[in-house]
């Protein structure tokens, strides 16, 4: 697997003590490492780096208990338990529960979401002191390779207090940065899931031509590809038989799901689709969904045999197996590269098809995105892929899909909360369905604010299922929704510059594009406005979220302003903060203020 070694400095030099199975290190004067059990100073799935800065410490031995001091905190160890016990922070304060006042991060996936979901555990907390248990990540040798990992426990303790942007960007620095995303991405997707025909959908990329409301980013979701392979190919074009309770849905009710192959029947030139998508200046992703591995109908299956050794004359199915690094070579060689060259930019890596693989503890989705995510990068190209979340150290391969969302107004009241949590987990580039996906009801002002939250968020992707009722063209709705939502694509487009220079912050400095207000203001108001967040480092904005009052003809947004004077980015407006307040707006804006200076 060579052609996946990445640059890594896994080994630390602050090595504090080791007896026995116990090991302390320190990676900065505020974040301890403590390992029991088969220590390691290979990288893991999440952590890459340990060497960040030589770091001076005070070390007192008592016993069962030791102490571990630098010039910033004071980490307390029970040896027995193998555990830290307290820290003591600067300001003096003792803390000794460490799951109290965690900072929520992200979810996989908002796949049947209406509303509200568990998030899992951030690596930040209000408590002063974040931890992160890297115990079940697996490891990863100089040469890229996945390694089962013995038993052990290793975890890190962040003592930063809430210095909460200080600790991200040390956290950036162990896992990897986040990579600079290529600028096309910053601008409107158009997305659904339809079976177009070729000549459907370059005269729906015509039509948003034609009506100067610009796109960057085309997607041509599954049905590109056969999907109908049992009436057309027969009964040997079924998949492999199920063996878990995702591949009974996927494999066996959606024996068409996975394909490699363009559908002819649709698309008798996509080349030249390709080629005038890209003379438009459109950017072009394909949704896959790998799971069902390649079979005997694909266009690159001779090739993929050839590559592993296979007679195609038996017209087997090679089985996915992301764990295999001789069907991975012929995934990206014979499967994914040719397709490149063709004229696909970017791929939309659709999986939902389990957690296992034939290495145990390793999760196909994190290994999909790794190593497409290298594979690009070794190409030349700045990396991109669209994914699902596979937990901590997935910021390095943007952009999140979150999932298929039912159209409610409760989807979209969480959506903003959402994304702005996952910057406690360090991912910040979530890509919503804006519009929602599927079932709901078709309603325009909840299309318009949607979109309108969509415009400031990290990625505006207008998405729908292929209901005739939730296409999300603005021509398809009112008039006054129309006009309003034909603005706000356009001023998507004249936001790029300055979402540009947000995302270089975040690739350089590890500053999240959409920012919750308490890492910038440390008071309890910060943390009781969840739907509100500042958005590039400069704007603050509050999603309109619920349905216009009938009698006010007006939607109203209660936030809080931090102190200062704040204007009003849509109407000029000017709003003295240190307060909460309730801001009422029609259907052409939303709540979004630039503070004085």
């Amino acid at each position: 697997m060579e052609r996946f070694a990445f640059s890594a400095k896994p080994q630390c030099s602050n090595v504090v003590s080791q007896d026995g199975g116990l090991r302390i290190t320190l990676l900065t004067p505020r974040l301890l490492r403590l390992e029991t059990g088969m220590v390691t100073d290979c990288a893991t799935q999440t952590v890459w780096n340990r060497d960040l800065e030589k770091v001076y410490w005070e070390y007192e031995d008592r016993g069962d208990i030791c102490t571990v001091k630098t010039d910033a905190v004071c980490f307390t160890v029970d040896r027995k338990k193998g555990a830290v016990i307290s820290v003591t922070l600067s300001d003096g304060r003792v803390v000794t529960d460490f799951k109290k006042g965690n900072l929520p991060g992200t979810a996989r996936t908002l796949d049947m979401a209406n509303g509200a979901v568990k998030l899992e555990p951030g690596i930040l907390s209000r408590s002063g002191v974040g931890t992160m248990d890297d115990s079940k990540s697996l490891l990863l040798d100089e040469r890229g390779r996945i390694l089962p990992r013995p038993a052990c426990t290793d975890r890190y303790y962040f003592a930063y207090g809430h210095d909460y942007q200080r600790q991200l960007r040390d956290f950036f620095r162990m896992t990897g940065p986040v990579p600079l995303v290529p600028k096309f991405a910053l601008g409107n997707w158009w997305s659904r899931y339809k079976a177009y025909t070729q000549e459907e959908y370059r005269n729906l990329m015509q039509t948003f031509i034609d009506k100067k409301l610009p796109v960057t980013v085309a997607t041509i979701d599954m049905d590109w590809h056969w999907t109908d392979v049992l009436d057309r190919f027969g009964k040997a074009a079924k998949p492999e038989p199920p063996k878990t309770k995702e591949e009974i849905l996927y494999n066996t009710m959606l024996p068409g799901w996975t394909g490699y192959s363009w559908n002819r029947s649709l698309f008798p030139d996509h080349r030249e689709l390709l080629n005038w998508l890209h003379g438009q200046g459109f950017h072009v992703t394909l949704n896959v969904h790998p799971s069902q591995g390649i079979r005997f109908f694909e266009d690159c299956y001779q090739d993929v045999c050839k590559a592993m050794g296979i007679d195609p004359v038996e017209q087997k199915a090679i089985p996915f197996d992301i764990a295999d690094e001789k069907f991975v070579k012929a995934y990206f060689d014979a499967v994914h590269h040719p397709m490149e060259e063709e004229g696909v930019d970017f791929w939309w890596l659709d999986w939902q098809q389990g957690t296992k693989t034939n290495i145990p503890g390793l999760d196909p989705l994190w290994a999909l995105n790794h190593y497409h995510t290298l594979d690009m990068d070794r190409s030349g190209k700045r990396p991109l892929i669209l994914s699902r979340y596979a937990g901590l150290g997935s910021h390095r391969y943007p952009l999140g899909f979150s999932g298929d969302t039912i159209v409610t107004w409760k989807s979209l009241a969480f959506q903003p909360y959402f994304t702005v949590s996952a910057a406690n987990a360090g991912y910040t580039w979530w890509s919503h369905d804006i519009g929602g996906h599927m079932h709901g009801v078709q309603d325009d002002e909840l299309y318009l604010r949607w979109l309108q939250f969509g415009v400031f968020s990290p990625i505006n992707r207008l998405h729908s299922s292929n209901s005739d009722f939730m296409g999300k063209e603005p021509w398809k709705r009112s008039w006054v929704v129309e006009k309003c939502a034909e603005e706000f694509l356009r001023l998507r487009h004249r936001l790029i510059p300055y979402l540009y220079s947000a995302n270089h912050r975040t690739h350089t400095q590890g500053e999240p594009l959409c920012m919750p207000l308490y890492y910038r203001y440390d008071c309890e108001e910060a943390y009781q406005a969840p739907n509100e967040y500042i958005f590039g480092g400069q704007l603050l904005v509050c999603p309109v979220t619920q349905q216009t009052d009938p009698r006010l003809n007006l939607a109203a947004t209660k936030l809080w302003l931090p102190e200062g004077r704040w204007t009003d980015f849509f109407n000029g407006r000017i709003y003295q903060g240190g307060r909460w307040i309730t801001l009422y707006r029609d259907l052409d804006s939303i709540p979004v203020l630039a503070g004085e200076g």
